[in-house]
């Protein structure tokens, strides 16, 4: 999933502002969901129409089929690609055929034995293509339903996992545009270090004379502690978060970490405090944020 330049423009200004950024990603994976749930009910009008039995054969042989991409094999058997990755150490197309049709049958008698022992409960899901219908039994629907929760929950995890990646370097470039940091005091590309045995990536550095700080962007919420501990762990110098617990704030400071809160009262004010304190060349801000906001992400995503 790929963020658009404009949706990216919008999450980095609510942030800056201290405005909720989520319902920006939720209408993102409401959009696409439902699309591909329509597109889902139109292939199984199709393929129920040219079924040559009334059993679920039907299904696997049209859903499960080896000419589909592995992404959408995993999908329709209830999987995704990720969970075969991680429990086969590999996501070959061989493999996510053998781990979905082994899913498959696995779910489908899971079903069948739900259905014998829910004798008082009975689901007919009935599904309309330029006025042909198709019926689904409780068996048939029970599929159908799993698989669109599957893909409801891949989209909600590439969409969160996609607005970090894609926000993060915009988001810092931003702040740095807004207190006018010369481009020579900071670094958008990472350079692994092979003097250390350990060099994990970092996507943004500000620059001294002589120094090199690491910053860390993480979208979370206060729900989310253990993100912040990985920032600690990699020794961060400067940590922008939306929000952050006091434990969070506290354990920062204690290991000297310059952090910043934007989801508060003026919170990207803080990064002008770490600006001071690892002496890096700026000027105030004191303008309108909206129409300084409105510039510089222009002038980003020109």
């Amino acid at each position: 999933m790929t963020l658009t330049n404009e949706v990216t423009k919008n999450i980095i200004a609510k942030l800056i502002k201290g405005h909720d950024y989520r319902m920006e990603i939720v209408t993102i994976i409401n959009a696409e969901f439902l699309q591909f749930a329509i597109d889902f009910f139109k292939q199984i009008v199709e393929a129920k129409l040219h079924a040559g039995s009334i059993t679920t054969d039907w299904y696997k042989s049209v859903f499960l089929n080896k000419t589909l991409s592995p992404d959408e094999i995993a999908i329709n058997s209830g999987l995704n690609k990720k969970t075969i990755h991680n429990m086969y150490n590999s996501s070959t197309k061989e493999i996510v055929i053998n781990a979905a049709n082994e899913h498959y049958e696995q779910l489908y008698a899971i079903i069948e034995s739900l259905c014998e022992s829910e004798t008082n409960l009975d689901l007919t899901l009935a599904i309309t293509l330029n006025d042909v219908s198709v019926k689904l039994n409780i068996s048939e629907s029970l599929i159908v339903i799993n698989t669109l929760a599957v893909k409801r929950a891949a989209l909600r995890g590439g969409a969160w996992s996609t607005a970090g990646k894609q926000v993060e370097k915009f988001l810092m470039l931003t702040l740095c545009k807004l207190y006018s940091v010369n481009d020579k005091n900071y670094e958008t590309k990472f350079t692994r270090d092979r003097s250390k045995d350990v060099d994990r990536e970092i996507d943004f550095y500000l620059t001294g004379d002589t120094n090199k700080y690491r910053c860390e962007v993480k979208l979370m919420g206060q729900g989310n502690p253990e993100s912040a501990d990985a920032i600690f762990a990699r020794k961060s110098d400067v940590f922008i978060a939306d929000k952050l617990s006091e434990q969070n704030k506290n354990q920062a400071e204690k290991l000297g970490v310059h952090w910043v809160e934007l989801h508060s009262i003026d919170g990207y004010k803080r990064f002008k405090t770490a600006l001071e304190k690892l002496k890096i060349p700026h000027k105030n801000f004191d303008g309108d944020i909206d129409s300084a906001l409105r510039n510089i992400l222009q002038n980003i995503f020109f």
